[in-house]
């Protein structure tokens, strides 16, 4: 098996295997709280507080994956360009 056999096969499977995840789950922890939905603080004693909330994902803890964003853009695109 030639090297760019073993790549553009890799890509391959990489790219089915992502658009499976998306389509089975659409949503993602958001990367900026890691999916608590807020900030975590420490007071004067030491003692962790809930902080703010994440303001990324508006406290909910998930974001939509780029997959998911992606699919969506050009599904949107597809029905505004065939409807009447």
């Amino acid at each position: 098996m030639t090297p760019a056999l073993a790549a553009s096969t890799l890509f391959l499977l990489f790219t089915l295997c992502y658009s499976g995840l998306c389509a089975v789950s659409p949503f993602g922890n958001c990367r900026k709280c890691h999916g608590w939905g807020f900030a975590m603080k420490t007071d004067r004693k030491g003692r962790q507080k809930r902080g703010k909330d994440c303001r990324r994902c508006q406290a909910t803890g998930k974001r939509i994956r780029v997959g998911r964003w992606i699919y969506n853009r050009a599904a949107r695109i597809h029905r505004d360009g065939t409807t009447n």
